[in-house]
């Protein structure tokens, strides 16, 4: 009768489960993970995480009794040296189990067991969770604690990068650079104005001395005839004259 027996054999007698158990403990401690059924991964955990407890304190008589139970020198070397530095501050919780779904076959459920601080990538996730993790409290206490807080960190100010203080700098040009295009294009229209008004000035007075010459030249018209005439009548006198 299997009374108050609540552990789990796995179908196996107790020289068989404990050979089981020992193997895969040791295959752990050498691989620090492997694959197998979420039962045995169960059952392992109970029966590796003491050992590896023990072997925090390297001594004769832990090393004995380790040895009793993993029955392989490898895997006790291992332990004692290279597993006990990694786990020397943790208190317990020495491996992690990950399901990976159920088996083909016999549907099975398998998943990994490994030892944690073996697993470099979840450690490096989880080191920048704990830096980026924010902790906030409720009620007005709270809120009178934070604000020293922002306002010491107001006065930090970043400095311009080397990029920020080059596009200033372009762009105080380029303002620079558009007042004085400007002044040159007004000043091209004045020097364009100008030559237009003197030819309309010199036009105005062309024409203005065109008819004072017309006029000049027809008064001089009649003078002159009334020269030539002149002498003419006085000829015709004279031989009046003769005449008499």
């Amino acid at each position: 009768m299997r009374h108050g027996k609540k552990f789990n054999h796995l179908g196996r007698t107790a020289s068989h489960r404990a050979a089981l158990l020992s193997n895969m403990a040791s295959s752990l401690i050498l691989h620090k993970r492997i694959e197998t059924t979420v039962a045995k991964a169960k059952e392992l955990r109970k029966y590796v995480e003491p050992l590896i407890t023990k072997s925090k304190d390297d001594s004769t008589n832990n090393r004995r009794v380790v040895f009793a139970y993993l029955q392989n020198k490898e895997s006790v070397k291992e332990l004692f040296g290279i597993v006990s530095e990694k786990v020397a501050n943790r208190p317990g919780g020495y491996t992690r189990i990950i399901k990976l779904g159920n088996r083909l076959g016999d549907n099975a459920e398998i998943c990994f067991i490994e030892l944690v601080d073996f697993n470099e990538t979840m450690l490096a996730a989880a080191a920048e969770k704990a830096g980026k993790t924010r902790r906030s409290r409720r009620g007005g206490t709270a809120k009178k604690e934070d604000a020293p807080e922002v306002v010491a960190a107001a006065p930090v100010v970043e400095e311009p990068t080397a990029e920020v203080v080059e596009e200033v700098a372009s762009a105080e040009e380029v303002i620079e650079e558009a007042p004085v295009a400007e002044e040159v294009a007004v000043a091209e229209e004045v020097i364009e104005e100008a030559p237009v008004a003197e030819e309309v000035a010199v036009a105005e007075e062309v024409i203005e001395e065109a008819p004072a010459e017309e006029v000049a030249a027809s008064e001089e018209a009649p003078a002159a005839e009334a020269s030539t005439e002149a002498p003419a009548t006085e000829e015709s006198t004279e031989e009046k004259g003769e005449d008499a």
